[in-house]
């Protein structure tokens, strides 16, 4: 429907509504307000050329021709606020290392492009001990999230240098939980992926609509709105050094199952969203992880799917074991 429909549509619906309106309508008319907002956004991005988002007629996206592009598989344990004790993580990783040595595809940053690259990321004051115990495995660490300033008077925050000086290459950025419980905004998010990359290190930049965006059936515009904005000034040369995980939120720690093969229709989703930023090379080469209660059972099928190409972990990764089997998935026969 285009958007001069809609606005008919709608302009015939209120000369048809009475002025008195009961206060629960005033929460789904702020909905279909923000609904309205994003679809005006895609509107935007679309303009100067043939939008990234038309769509064919079965309602699916079109997507251009698929490059041969091979992408590292990429396996990343979010320790978030976990263990409580330095003891307690360096066991953890210790634990992990032992199962390490079972593992015959399983290996670290640029070491290889033909296994699987896993990266860590404990709290801050774990990271170095934690660091010293798996870097013999070609393990890699990273730190949960920095602020966008170099120093200054910015108590309790973490410059890029800092996390850059004890061995960090990768840093989390946009992860939901930053989103929402510490009002993360996408402009802040974008200072930090622009800082990471500015000290040499990788973004993995988390994406993901929320369970009333999901309700409103508005996820490829959240995610649309969230790249865009969130990548705004990144080259397409420093675009290789950036990781994507999308991470429907309302399928982390809830016990909701988010399909693979949905999963990896929104991953081929924001390759399109990606093509139209830069070109299909870039969209086809950057590597999208998937993130969402990510359990031994459910990577398997999630790993077969063309276009996710790793898992972000966040509870099955405290478990040596269960991140160990997630890390030696079972890929798919050709």
């Amino acid at each position: 429907i285009s958007w001069r429909d809609d606005q008919a549509a709608s302009s015939s619906v209120r000369k048809k509504q009475s002025l008195s309106l009961h206060p629960r309508s005033f929460h789904h008319l702020s909905l279909l307000h923000t609904t309205m907002k994003l679809s005006l956004a895609l509107a935007t991005l679309a303009v100067g050329g043939a939008s990234a988002f038309s769509v064919n007629q079965n309602g699916g996206l079109r997507t251009s021709t698929q490059l041969n592009v091979f992408r590292q598989p990429i396996m990343a344990g979010n320790w978030k606020m976990n263990p409580t004790t330095e003891s307690d993580a360096l066991n953890l990783a210790i634990g992990f290392c032992a199962l390490v040595d079972t593992l015959e595809d399983t290996c670290g940053l640029d070491e290889s492009e033909t296994c699987t690259e896993v990266v860590l990321f404990p709290p801050f004051p774990f990271i170095s001990k934690v660091k010293d115990i798996v870097q013999e495995k070609g393990i890699t660490v990273g730190a949960q999230q920095v602020y966008y300033e170099d120093k200054g008077a910015f108590t309790g925050s973490v410059a890029a240098s800092m996390v850059k000086s004890v061995g960090c290459e990768y840093v989390l950025c946009g992860h939901s939980e930053r989103r929402t419980l510490f009002s993360d905004s996408d402009v802040n998010i974008n200072a930090k992926v622009k800082k990471v990359l500015e000290f040499g290190m990788k973004p993995i930049l988390c994406i993901g609509e929320t369970q009333e965006e999901y309700d409103l059936g508005i996820t490829e515009e959240v995610c649309a709105m969230q790249v865009s904005k969130d990548l705004a000034g990144v080259s397409k040369k420093d675009l290789e050094n950036v990781v994507l995980a999308y991470e429907p939120v309302w399928a982390i720690g809830t016990g909701l199952v988010c399909d693979a093969e949905d999963a990896n229709k929104v991953h081929k989703f924001i390759r399109t969203v990606l093509a139209k930023m830069y070109d299909e090379e870039a969209a086809q080469s950057i590597r999208i992880q998937y993130g969402g209660s990510v359990t031994p059972e459910s990577v398997d099928g999630l790993m077969a799917m063309s276009d996710i190409d790793g898992c972000l972990v966040g509870g099955a990764s405290l478990f040596s074991d269960k991140f160990a089997r997630i890390c030696n998935f079972k890929a798919a026969e050709e």
